[in-house]
């Protein structure tokens, strides 16, 4: 078989089992895995499940609940499923997550209904990043099917600890020495392949004060005004980062986001705590030390401008910056490659102002893309908002890509 009949014939048996491939992907969105709870343990036996009708059996790696509740989350099972195709060659890993956020308000489908509308899926969790669940497991069952290699290995990785920050997830398999791949491609989406993204330093700041009568507050101490002076401080932090610019294709400059804000007792109680948790993200050329202690010192200068403050300063999460190794660029050519055959257009290497899973791999050695099933921006998938969605065409091309491109990398 020619070169270009195997890829014709990747992209035949993909096309026939298309509405299969779609069903998988229904069931595995309506499972719910939000995170918080974080209670993911029951999607991975789900998907257990539908990989064993295709002949896949997955590992099962349990966490242990102890430290899966000290993290914040409920219970994480990450699955493995390895495809051995020989002596020598390299070991490619696919890594998709299965945790998302809750659906938060606003839907107009259901959220884990799955249903399909003008050829678009709707459900949490459908562009990011359940989709490549789909789209990594058929394009290997193809590639199998039609064009099984001689040599090398493919390992699917489905994890649940995405939107925590992955330390349990890919994180925890590598701690522990369950898999060592050569290269690896994440989830993503299908009009450009991602070679660096953002980091992202998370915090919890609680500012206490003192509790007081709404009749008499002189007596107290208001947090949230001081919690409010503290957060002026912050934001205005954010006029500077405009002018830190990224030599990044597609990444701009830092920025800062608090995303909650909880304190306070009654109305007519003077609040003595409330905290706030923020969200810097950081461009790859920051040093993420060097980020830290700035938010700090302009947390505890503003803490020290008004009087019976004090405040806790917590770290949550810092991920660092994704930057290309070298050895990533067999991926970025051979997804381009196909990428522009099947979608017809050429697909840029860029950066993203997300932050990923891929980072943990990268840290490690092991070269690695950001490259999957989805449209050509976030806002457009309405990923993190209400009715997000995937275009099903989206998932036909990304599943024909990434078969082609193991075609090419597992000679």
């Amino acid at each position: 078989m020619t070169l270009q009949a195997s890829y014709d014939a990747l992209d035949a048996w993909i096309d026939q089992h298309f509405d299969e491939e779609v069903r998988f992907l229904q069931a595995l969105v309506r499972v719910p895995t939000d995170t918080p709870p974080g209670n993911n343990a029951p999607h991975a036996e789900r998907t257990a499940e539908l990989l064993k009708d295709f002949g896949f059996d997955a590992e099962k790696h349990a966490v242990p609940a102890a430290d899966v509740q000290a993290y914040g989350m409920e219970s994480i099972t990450n699955l493995i499923v390895r495809r051995p195709y020989g002596t020598g060659g390299k070991t490619i890993a696919l890594n998709a997550h299965g945790d998302v956020v809750p659906p938060g308000e606003g839907w107009t489908h259901d959220p884990y209904g799955a249903e399909i509308v003008n050829g678009a899926m709707y459900g949490r969790a459908t562009a990011v990043s359940k989709s490549d669940f789909a789209s990594f497991t058929f394009a290997v069952r193809a590639l199998e099917a039609v064009a099984r290699p001689a040599q090398g290995a493919v390992e699917l990785h489905f994890t649940y600890d995405e939107e925590f920050g992955g330390e349990l997830g890919p994180g925890w398999l590598l701690k522990k020495g369950l898999t060592q791949p050569d290269l690896m491609i994440a989830a993503g989406f299908s009009y450009e392949v991602v070679t660096a993204h953002n980091g992202c330093l998370q915090m919890e700041v609680t500012v206490h004060g003192k509790m007081a009568h709404a009749a008499v507050p002189h007596t107290g101490v208001d947090a949230l005004q001081g919690a409010v002076h503290i957060l002026n401080a912050l934001y205005a932090q954010n006029d500077e980062y405009q002018k830190i610019t990224s030599n990044v294709a597609g990444i701009k400059h830092p920025y800062l986001n608090v995303g909650r804000i909880e304190g306070g007792t009654n109305t007519n109680v003077v609040p003595g705590k409330v905290s706030f948790k923020l969200d810097r993200r950081m461009i790859p050329e920051e040093n993420p030390v060097e980020v830290e202690a700035a938010i700090r010192h302009t947390i505890t200068q503003a803490t020290a401008e008004r009087a019976g403050l004090s405040v806790e300063i917590k770290r949550l999460l810092l991920a660092n910056a994704m930057t290309p190794l070298a050895g990533n660029q067999p991926l970025v050519d051979a997804i381009q490659k196909h990428a522009q055959a099947v979608i017809g257009e050429p697909v840029p290497a860029v950066g993203t102002p997300l932050y990923t899973d891929v980072r943990l791999y990268v840290e490690r050695g092991i070269p690695g893309v950001i490259y999957g099933a989805g449209p050509r921006t976030v806002l457009e998938s309405h990923a993190k908002r209400a009715d997000e969605r995937l275009q099903l065409e989206d998932l036909r091309r990304a599943t024909k890509v990434i078969a082609r491109a193991l075609r090419d990398l597992l000679v």
